[in-house]
C-alpha cells in the first residue's frame, strides 16, 4: 500500500469502531540519529533529530480495561489490560501495545482501556525508530485516556524498560527524541541525569534519509546480534574495572583509551570498547562543529562513525556500505548508517544547493536497479521536527 493511500487515523477509527465522536489524536515522530550510535544504552550522549514522519493514534477511552487497536495493513488486536501482561507471539506488533500498557501499569497502575486506530508513514524496520514511536504514541494515548499528564522525566523512567518487553535491550535515545525534540534543532540527549539540549542546525545544512531496502527487524533474527553489541561493551567495561563509560572516558585522550583497550579484553570486547569511547568523543565534537557551522568537520565525524560501526561493531551491511558510497559519490559531505544497523537506513548530509544532485545521484547509483524503490517511502528529506510533548 502506498503512503498516499493510507487512511487517516480518525477515518480508520470510524471504519473499525464506528463514528469517532470525541476521539482524541496523539502523534509521535520517528527520529534520525545524526551521530552517537550504539552508545545510548551505555548512558552516553547522542545527537538525533525528530523527523516529520510519525505514528499517529486516534483513540477513545473505554469504560472497561480492554485494549482494542487496529493498524492499517496489520489488522486488529484485542486484549485485556492486566497487571501481569506477558508477551504474545514473537514478532507480533501487539507486543508493542502490550509494552506500552506494561510501562504505564508499572508506574501508574492499570486503568481504563481504549479503542485505537494507528496509522504510520514511517517505514518499519528501517532504523528510524518506528517501534519506539509506536510505544511512545500508544503510551501517551493510554495516559491521556486516564487523564494522566506525565512529565518527560516520568516517561523516561518507564519507556526504555518498556521496550525491553519485546526483547530489545536498547537505550533511551529513541523515546527522548520522539518526546522532546524541537523544530529546527538536533537534540543533545544526556543520561544520568536526563537532559535534552536543543542544538540549532545551521542554515544550509540538509539531511536525507536513504533506505537501503533491506530491513533491520529487531524483534526478529538480528535481535541476538544487537544485544550482543551491548553485552560486549558492558563486559569490556566491567573487565577494565569502571562503573560507567563516562568515568572511563573522563580525562583520557584517545591514545590512553587505546592503551586501556589492550588490557584483558577479547577481540569483540576490545572492538566494542573502542567504538563506544570514540563514538562518544565524536558526539561532543559534532556538537561543537554544529555550533561553529563547521560542515567539513561535522561530515568527517559522520564518515568516521560509519567506519567504526562497520569495522568494529560489524553492524553495517553490504547494502548499507553501497548506499553510503553512492551518497558520497553523489556529492554528499558525509553519510553513515543510522539506527541499529544490519539494514535499514543511512543518514546523508549535504549543503542545501547540493541536495537535488545528491538525491538524483542516489537514485541513479543505488536505486535504479531496485524495482521496489518508492521515493516517497525510501528517500526522505529529514526536516528537524518537534517531539510529541512539543505539539498538542
Amino acid at each position: 500500500m502506498l503512503l498516499a493511500e493510507l487512511p487517516g487515523p480518525r477515518a480508520l477509527f470510524a471504519e473499525t469502531f464506528g463514528p469517532d465522536g470525541d476521539a482524541a489524536l496523539v502523534s509521535a515522530p520517528g527520529r534520525v540519529n545524526l551521530i552517537g550510535e550504539h552508545i545510548d544504552y551505555h548512558g552516553l550522549p547522542v545527537l538525533p533529530i525528530a523527523i516529520s514522519r510519525s505514528i499517529r493514534v486516534a483513540f477513545r477511552a473505554r469504560a472497561d480495561r480492554r485494549i482494542r487497536a487496529v493498524s492499517a495493513g496489520y489488522g486488529v488486536r484485542d486484549f485485556a489490560w492486566t497487571a501481569d501482561l506477558a508477551p504474545t507471539a514473537a514478532g507480533d506488533w501487539e507486543n508493542y501495545l502490550r509494552a506500552a500498557a506494561c510501562a504505564v501499569g508499572r508506574k501508574w497502575g492499570t486503568g481504563r482501556g481504549l479503542d485505537a486506530a494507528i496509522v504510520s508513514d514511517l517505514p518499519p524496520a528501517a532504523g528510524l525508530s518506528s517501534s519506539s514511536a509506536l510505544i511512545v504514541a500508544f503510551t501517551l494515548s493510554l495516559l491521556r485516556a486516564n487523564a494522566i499528564a506525565p512529565t518527560l522525566v516520568e516517561l523516561m523512567e518507564v519507556l526504555p524498560e518498556g521496550e525491553q518487553f519485546v526483547g530489545t535491550r536498547g537505550g533511551g535515545m529513541d523515546h527522548a527524541a520522539a518526546l522532546a525534540s524541537r523544530t529546527g534543532c538536533a537534540s543533545l540527549i544526556e543520561f544520568d541525569p536526563l537532559a535534552v539540549l536543543p542544538v540549532p542546525i545551521p542554515r544550509g545544512w540538509e539531511f536525507l534519509v536513504a533506505h537501503s531496502l533491506t530491513v533491520a527487524e529487531k524483534s526478529g533474527g538480528v535481535r541476538e546480534q544487537y544485544n550482543a553489541c551491548r553485552a560486549a561493551g558492558t563486559t569490556a567495561l566491567a573487565r577494565l574495572g569502571f562503573p560507567s563509560y563516562r568515568l572511563a572516558i573522563q580525562g583520557r585522550t584517545l591514545p590512553q583509551l587505546e592503551e586501556l583497550a589492550t588490557q584483558e579484553l577479547n577481540d569483540a570486547e576490545r572492538a566494542a570498547f573502542m567504538h563506544v569511547t570514540t563514538e562518544a568523543l565524536r558526539v561532543r565534537a559534532a556538537v561543537t562543529a554544529m555550533e561553529q557551522h563547521d560542515a567539513e568537520t561535522f561530515a568527517s565525524l559522520l564518515r568516521a562513525s560509519q567506519a567504526s560501526l562497520r569495522n568494529r561493531l560489524h553492524v553495517s551491511s553490504a547494502a548499507l556500505d553501497r548506499l553510503v558510497e553512492a551518497a558520497m559519490d553523489s556529492g554528499a559531505l558525509g553519510a553513515r548508517l543510522t539506527g541499529a544497523g544490519f539494514g535499514g537506513c543511512a543518514v546523508v548530509f549535504c549543503r542545501k544547493p547540493d541536495l537535488p544532485a545528491v538525491r538524483r545521484g542516489l537514485i541513479q547509483r543505488y536505486y535504479a536497479e531496485l524495482p521496489q524503490f518508492d521515493a516517497l517511502k525510501h528517500l526522505i528529506h529529514a526536516e528537524p521536527s518537534p517531539g510529541a510533548l512539543q505539539v498538542d
